[in-house]
């Protein structure tokens, strides 16, 4: 798919980060997009930017309420994108949509793990379900499903990840089984999986309202304490020695310096993605560190895995904000 002008894509997630760039990037070479979210005022930001981007009066840029964890909504926004666009195939599924949360299997809330494993893995499979059948019907179509590094290195620099590694594990073993099912079935349907590395969204700050946290001014007793193990990461001192407001600020300071300190922003992001697909390639790597963590845990998974490791530290030398 060397051009997008005149195709049809969904892209999931569509409100913010990645998303958003990706709809306003396609767009502006010509090719129509259904982009949902759960943020209805999110997606009208969206919305507007890719009016001003659209190359052409042919472009259709549709907007759709929808939580992919949700079959039923998935099922609603695939009716809606056939008679909004007037279309019974399209060209291009974007599997964008995540939320981070439920990092530890051990201590955080079930209903947060399984919200996150919800939305990161079973998005992807129902909206492929969905729409499988009109990349199908299509001339030459393409399945980007975004996994992350955390679908092939099951951490973070300190923190249990464990919701959010097993789910983007998920998308990329889908994925990978995904390019022999299509190359059998239908040859001129292909698969992309991509891993971002640290790109700057708000994910961090999204996914506590997601999963209905408060915001860190109005962190409930429970809410410190849950965060407080997670605050002394950020804040390089034990839990004990945080004072609550030294907690909330901790919880700030997190998804802040995600968004603003990251290497590559999420159009910087988006342009990756787009060039890999136009270019054929099934696997593409986002960002520098991505390709540095690839590289290091086929040099040697052990190493990865240990709490000191230097290798890891060269990859992540300031998450946070602040050095490791």
């Amino acid at each position: 798919m060397r051009s997008f002008t005149g195709k049809t894509a969904v892209v999931t997630g569509g409100g913010a980060g990645m998303g958003r760039e990706l709809v306003v990037q396609l767009a502006a070479e010509g090719c129509s997009v259904a982009a949902c979210d759960v943020d209805d005022a999110a997606l009208a930001g969206t919305a507007e930017l890719a009016a001003k981007a659209a190359s052409g009066g042919d472009v259709r840029v549709t907007t759709h309420h929808c939580d992919v964890s949700d079959e039923a909504q998935v099922t609603r926004f695939r009716d809606e994108v056939v008679e909004r666009h007037r279309t019974g195939h399209i060209n291009l599924l974007f599997n964008n949509a995540g939320i981070s949360g439920g990092g530890s299997f051990l201590t955080s809330p079930r209903a947060e793990w399984e919200r996150t494993f919800a939305v990161c893995w079973g998005g992807v499979y129902n909206c492929t379900r969905a729409f499988m059948p009109l990349l199908v019907a299509s001339d030459e179509g393409c399945l980007v499903n975004t996994s992350s590094v955390n679908g092939f290195w099951a951490a973070g620099p300190g923190v249990p990840m464990s919701a959010y590694s097993a789910a983007k594990f998920a998308v990329k073993g889908f994925s990978e089984a995904m390019l022999t099912d299509l190359r059998v079935n239908a040859p001129h349907v292909r698969v992309a999986l991509v891993m971002p590395g640290h790109v700057g969204t708000g994910i961090v700050i999204n996914s506590r309202r997601i999963h209905g946290g408060s915001e860190p001014d109005d962190m409930t007793a429970g809410e410190l304490a849950n965060a407080r193990a997670l605050a002394a990461v950020v804040a390089g001192v034990p839990a004990d020695r945080l004072s609550d407001e030294e907690v909330r600020a901790a919880v700030r300071s997190m998804g802040e310096a995600f968004r603003d300190n990251a290497p590559l922003s999420a159009a910087e992001a988006a342009t990756v993605i787009l060039d890999g697909v136009r270019a054929g390639t099934w696997r593409i790597l986002v960002g520098d560190d991505a390709r540095a963590l690839d590289a290091a845990m086929r040099a040697d998974p052990l190493e990865l895995y240990r709490a000191d490791s230097p290798a890891l530290a060269a990859v992540f030398p300031r998450l946070w904000g602040r050095e490791e």
